[in-house]
């Protein structure tokens, strides 16, 4: 990991589990979050995730007071038309996933050292790519 860089991107299903008690996944979320908080990591997203989220949230106001401290405290990035066009090339040629590899190439501009995500087959792009059991363990030595 590259140890310089304070950047981590969070993938859109880190999200909806912090903001979904019901989910799975929330307790680690919860407990991820706080420790990113806690020992300074910068915590990015993709400007995308904003429509995508509160699409699958129904627009619960939650969301948007999540939305208001996310604005105030991460850094919500945007992809780009050239990113937009290499991720899509990428794709095609690869067979790869196009949202995956849009937050990977993402995370890549931004600087980001880790993506942190629960899904298990995550593009490789070239950033180092943890999840939740993963993520934890670095965060707690």
């Amino acid at each position: 990991m590259n140890q310089t860089s304070k950047h981590i991107f969070l993938d859109t299903n880190i999200i909806l589990d912090f903001l979904d008690d019901k989910r799975p996944k929330h307790p680690q979320a919860m407990i991820l979050l706080d420790r990113l908080s806690r020992n300074g990591w910068r915590i990015v997203i993709s400007e995308d995730m904003f429509s995508t989220i509160f699409y699958i949230r129904r627009g619960n106001r939650q969301v948007l007071e999540f939305f208001r401290y996310v604005l105030r405290e991460w850094s919500v990035v945007p992809y780009g038309e050239a990113l937009m066009h290499e991720a899509v090339e990428m794709s095609l040629l690869y067979d790869l996933d196009l949202e995956d590899t849009l937050q990977c190439l993402c995370a890549k501009k931004e600087g980001c050292a880790l993506i942190i995500t629960e899904d298990r087959g995550f593009v490789d792009c070239g950033v180092e790519v943890m999840d939740y059991e993963a993520a934890l363990g670095m965060l707690e030595s």
